[in-house]
């Protein structure tokens, strides 16, 4: 006999979006949130930076507004801008009361909160805990969270796939609850929900290098899709400039102050390139900088860059980089008399699901919340620290249009068991591996910063041959964590290609050497792939509708 969990609202996924999303519940309402590994371990922790909002009485909210617009390279909704950032100071506040210690100065006796200026920002607006990441907003979110009653918190339960209507025969496609994979119990359970609620994060593990964790691999994107949830502009990627090359380092990202402090950029054989890609040299926009790097990579075949701060004094390297410092000696790189080696490396999935204001995805009673979800705030390029603001903002709407919805919404009848009296345990796991590393290479190689028509070919025929065996092997052996993932990342990498393709031009994140300009012969337009619907060879002409409900 199965036990199939019962709650109010399901939440896959337990960084800032959807951990802040279970808190703005109403406390008599259950709920279950999910984490594919321990409950902390996500984006949120790994952050770097703070989270962008009008505090200063300096700052105003149509300027936020207007550095973001410039930001998106047109593809920003101004609706959705304007929302994000009008409730931008209510939840900085929320995350305050919650305890969160944000760095503060006193200015005039009074303590006040010490704000910084980041990329494309034209006032100081962005707020920081102590070590300038996302950290202490998840550690407070998870001490919150694990202090309610009304949370469940499940670690290493990994979501398979959401359960709906059609997928069970009936009238409708609402969603009904989701498979899940119990990793310490290694079953499969149903958990059914009058509400789910994606929150899963972006993919970058699609890609070789990423700043990362391993958790990042679009799982919440891949379930929409399959489920029949329209996806919308996959092809931006944000790549930060300078990671870390080291096979022990994973995803040490070395900051940019390093080129502002005087860092120089060069090939392996010594010579130095940015001059040839921007005036501003090592001081150009991040995503310059990292596509001028991929650029001369895949030209020379090179495997990495160099980044060399060693013509400045040991003194001045130690006072300004001491953690940098210290993880490249850890490594057994001296940054006082060597250069570091680095790559560019995927930062963050600007597309997503297709969400409204009140994060409905197209499927009822779906939500999708944070870096899964495509809001239209990011358009082509996410500007600065607007990410976690993203994620407040967007999980206090659902949480709210939840809340006003639930009453309503009945629960689920008893949903069928998963069924694996057909399948076996795999003794073949090597062609997980092996796949998951040919995928992450040729997502490198051909579909990363700098792209052309024939890579993207190329990438397509390699990405349907993994699909076909990833088929085969799902529908005969039990799965697993790796498998699951896997399966994951080749879908969303075929979504990925698929939207870069249609997109006959060069916008923000995305480049190619096909099409190097902005289309100027009509307006900007989102990529919105539809499941189901052959591909047009065009540009959706539809724009995200922010304030429509979502149809059945």
């Amino acid at each position: 006999m199965h036990t199939q969990h019962q709650y109010d609202v399901l939440i896959i996924g337990s960084g800032a979006a959807g951990l802040t999303l279970a808190l703005r519940l109403a406390k008599g309402t259950r709920v279950a949130v999910l984490a594919k590994g321990p409950i902390e371990e996500g984006n949120t922790y790994y952050a770097q930076g703070g989270i962008s909002a009008v505090l200063d009485r300096e700052d105003s909210v149509e300027s936020h507004i207007a550095d973001t617009m410039d930001a998106g390279a047109g593809l920003c909704h101004p609706e959705v801008v304007r929302f994000t950032v009008e409730h931008g100071p209510e939840a900085v506040q929320w995350l305050v009361d919650l305890g969160v210690p944000f760095t503060r100065h006193k200015t005039k006796g009074a303590n006040s909160f010490h704000l910084t200026r980041e990329g494309g920002h034209q006032h100081r607006r962005v707020i920081h805990a102590a070590d300038a990441t996302g950290k202490a907003v998840e550690n407070s979110l998870v001490d919150t969270a694990r202090s309610r009653a009304n949370i469940d918190l499940f670690e290493q339960h990994i979501a398979i796939d959401l359960i709906t209507g059609r997928r069970i025969g009936q009238a409708g496609n609402r969603c009904l609850g989701a498979y899940v994979l119990d990793r310490g119990k290694g079953r499969v359970e149903v958990f059914r929900a009058r509400c789910v609620v994606l929150a899963t994060g972006g993919a970058s593990k699609v890609y070789l290098y990423t700043s990362n964790p391993d958790t990042s691999t679009g799982d919440g994107i891949a379930m929409a899709w399959r489920a029949g949830c329209s996806i919308a502009n996959m092809e931006f990627n944000q790549f930060h400039p300078t990671c870390l090359y080291h096979p022990q380092a994973k995803s040490f990202l070395i900051t940019e102050a390093v080129r502002g402090e005087g860092g120089k950029l060069l090939l392996p054989d010594g010579q130095p390139f940015m001059q040839r890609f921007d005036p501003r040299g090592e001081l150009a926009p991040r995503d310059i900088v990292a596509r001028a790097i991929d650029h001369e990579m895949k030209r020379l075949g090179y495997d990495h860059v160099l980044l060399d701060i060693s013509h400045k004094p040991a003194a001045f390297i130690h006072e300004h980089f001491p953690t940098v410092q210290q993880r490249c000696l850890e490594l057994g790189i001296d940054i006082t008399g060597e250069p570091i080696p680095v790559v560019p490396a995927a930062h963050y999935t600007c597309g997503g699901i297709r969400i409204d204001l009140r994060g409905r995805s197209d499927i009822d009673n779906l939500y999708a919340v944070g870096e899964s979800s495509c809001t239209g705030l990011h358009g082509a390029n996410r500007m600065a620290s607007n990410s976690l603001l993203e994620c407040l903002v967007f999980a206090s709407a659902a949480a709210a249009d939840i809340d006003a919805r639930l009453a309503a919404t009945p629960m689920p009848p008893e949903l069928p068991e998963w069924d694996e009296s057909k399948v076996t345990d795999s003794d073949e796991e090597v062609v997980v591996s092996h796949n998951w590393d040919e995928l992450r290479r040729f997502m490198w190689d051909y579909v990363g910063i700098v792209r052309t028509n024939k890579r993207l070919e190329r990438a397509r025929r390699r990405v349907e041959l993994l699909q076909r065996e990833i088929q085969e092997y799902y529908g005969n052996f039990r799965v697993t964590n790796d498998l699951l993932e896997l399966r994951n990342l080749v879908q969303v990498a075929a979504l990925i290609i698929r939207s870069a393709q249609l997109r006959k031009e060069s916008r923000g994140l995305h480049y190619t050497l096909d099409y190097p300009r902005p289309d100027a012969s009509r307006p900007p337009q989102d990529t919105v792939l539809v499941p189901g619907q052959p591909d047009t060879g065009e540009v959706a002409a539809t724009r995200l509708s922010a304030t429509a409900s979502r149809p059945d």
